[in-house]
């Protein structure tokens, strides 16, 4: 698991996935699934790197198991861009494409109310 230049937490296997939800120390850990090949998930990547709180990306063509990792763990249909807000071993919010917004992942970072 190493800290990207850009504030990001690279995740790219189920080991730095445990440790990076674990050091979360209980607040909502948040994870963004990028694909470095589509225009849509640039955009989410500039709104992401707006977040103030710790944010794990997980490139899903660096990263394939560990992308469909998250989706057998958290029962959450794959899509990217997509953020997911994992509190307590669950999924508390998620957005993909176009909803994916700095605002309102730290709104709902911090409220824990699931949307869609």
């Amino acid at each position: 698991m190493s800290l990207m230049t850009n504030g990001f937490v690279e995740l790219v296997d189920t080991a730095s996935l445990d440790r990076f939800i674990a050091e979360s120390n209980h607040d909502p850990a948040i994870i963004f699934k990028h694909s470095n090949s589509c225009g849509i998930s640039a955009s989410a990547y500039t709104e992401m790197t707006r977040v103030r709180q710790r944010v794990g990306i997980i490139t899903v063509q660096k990263a394939r198991a560990l992308s469909e990792e998250v989706v057998k763990r958290f029962g959450v249909e794959h899509e990217s861009p997509q953020v997911l807000i994992v509190k307590d071993g669950k999924v508390t919010w998620t957005a993909s494409h176009g909803r994916v917004r700095a605002e309102a992942v730290e709104k709902a970072a911090g409220s824990n109310h699931h949307t869609e």
